[in-house]
């Protein structure tokens, strides 16, 4: 029963198992389509409070709501990416609830028969101080259903201390994916792992920009604590509408502490819907849980049965894009990059995409993943430029990749062109070859300016010969700066080294 308190089992204190917590989540994705999901009402996210209602969206009289095709493409896209088994035949129904924000006292979901069941995603889980590992999620379904709108409250963050609240119905109506996970998530950090990878599936599959500081993927959190993994479930507590993954890993964290301790208090832990406090750092009691027969969904009378034929799924399937998990695999068993750099590629499509345009190019992974992850992800995050807009096309980047791998120029040469190239593109081996920054090579040319500074240096020399060998970071130095950066470090090395012994 909704409400009611009900402790996990436990054994004799001598025999007890160690806390354990059971985490699911429920994830809302905005579907990014031009128009809502029932009505050719806009979706554009910004514009001037209830200006994008129409009769469908607010279930007047004499309406009927008609399903949005790109939607029901974007949900099999998205059920497929994920693993589910499509179901051929699914079907809308009525939820009923009554809030100020939820125009038709309803809201159009999918209850007993949705369009995606039974899948699964991989998460890789890393945590500082600890080793990183690699957890199958499973994810229990995903449904379609309609957005509700929003409400602001005045004076206040929340209902509760606000003098009047307004409502925008801009929202309401919107498409949404609501993908729900099975209880196989133990730790706050496993849970903003899975929402991140959620996200990251959406973006790279097109159907939603997962911006969550716009509510475009919003997560519910489920938790509750047990007395080891053979122990009865807890009462389960939910953690609404949080929007960053930071979020969701301290309210979760927060919340297994809470449970913990007013069990070992000898305290009731209710079935209530709580939110979490930013600024507190905790999860309030927001209102006693519903259960699905509160809600008293039926099929809705407006909205006939939703087919999907074999081939129709099959032929989205073959339009998916590798995935991010595909990725860092093919990244780390294919182009021998570490976990850490494939999954840094992967983060973003546009960033992967260009990464293996430059390798396309003719240039060495690694090499390339270093400048990507480096210099040029430290430029575009810092002018807001997305990758795709950069002047430094792939081939280009390549092209001084290249430039490098075959001496023709040092590293710390191209660390000095690079920011012109990032500025207006064009071609290294152009710069190189108009400021005459190529390498020195020549053995005869290096053994000349190496014998000129061990001459200028006399007593650096005595002191390297008698033992003091770490002075010879000093020689390189000079050499370098005596050159101007552009002699071959490996053969400046060997010969300084054998000039130096003598």
């Amino acid at each position: 029963m909704a409400g009611a308190a009900v402790a996990p089992a436990s054994r004799a204190p001598s025999q007890q198992a160690p806390w354990e917590a059971v985490i699911g989540l429920e994830t809302h994705v905005q579907l990014g389509t031009a128009s809502k999901i029932f009505s050719g009402a806009s979706t554009c996210f910004g514009d001037d409070p209830n200006t994008h209602i129409d009769p469908v969206v607010c279930g007047l009289p004499g309406t009927l709501p008609v399903l949005n095709q790109k939607v029901l493409e974007y949900a099999v896209k998205a059920g497929l990416a994920l693993n589910l088994h499509i179901a051929e035949h699914s079907k809308f129904d009525r939820k009923q609830y009554f809030y100020p924000d939820l125009p038709k006292n309803y809201q159009i979901s999918q209850y007993d028969e949705p369009i995606a069941e039974d899948g699964w995603i991989e998460v890789e889980v890393a945590e500082k101080g600890k080793d990183t590992y690699l957890k199958r999620i499973g994810i229990e379904r995903l449904h379609m259903e309609e957005d509700a709108g929003k409400l602001v409250h005045a004076g206040s963050d929340r209902l509760a201390g606000s003098t009047h609240s307004l409502v925008d119905y801009n929202r309401a109506g919107v498409a949404l994916a609501e993908i729900v996970s099975k209880p196989d998530l133990r730790t706050g950090r496993e849970a903003a792992e899975y929402a991140s990878e959620i996200r990251r599936i959406m973006r790279y599959l097109g159907v939603s920009d997962g911006n969550m500081q716009e509510g475009s993927l919003r997560c519910d959190v489920n938790i509750s604590v047990r007395r080891g993994p053979d122990a009865p479930f807890g009462t389960k507590v939910e953690i609404k509408n949080m929007n960053s993954f930071s979020a969701i890993q301290k309210a979760i964290d927060f919340e297994i502490q809470r449970q913990i301790k007013a069990y070992e208090a000898g305290e009731p832990v209710v079935q209530e819907t709580r939110l979490w406090d930013e600024g507190k750092q905790l999860t309030k009691s927001m209102r006693s849980k519903e259960g699905a027969s509160d809600y008293r969904y039926f099929p809705d009378p407006d909205l006939g049965p939703i087919e999907v034929s074999p081939a129709q799924r099959e032929a989205w399937r073959a339009e998916l894009p590798e995935l991010p998990a595909a990725k860092r695999h093919r990244y780390a068993d294919q182009l021998g990059l570490s976990i850490y750099d494939a999954r840094v590629l992967t983060d973003e499509r546009p960033m992967a995409e260009y990464f293996e345009a430059a390798v396309a190019a003719g240039a060495e992974a690694k090499a390339v993943s270093n400048w990507v992850t480096g210099d040029i992800a430290a430029y575009v995050n810092a002018n807001k430029l997305p990758i795709a807009e950069l002047p430094l096309r792939p081939d280009q980047l390549a092209e001084m990749v290249q430039l490098i791998e075959g001496g023709v120029i040092s590293g710390k040469i191209a660390k000095e062109i690079l920011p012109e190239l990032l500025e207006r593109g064009g071609s290294a081996k152009a710069i190189v070859e108009q400021r005459g920054l190529g390498m020195i090579s020549d053995p005869a040319a290096i053994t000349a300016s190496v014998e000129a500074l061990l001459a200028a240096h006399p007593e650096e020399v005595e002191a390297f010969r008698g033992g003091k060998t770490k002075l010879q970071g000093f020689f390189v130095g000079q050499l370098m700066k005596q050159t101007g950066g552009k002699a071959d470090p490996k053969l400046a090395n060997q010969i300084l080294s054998q000039k130096l012994k003598g």
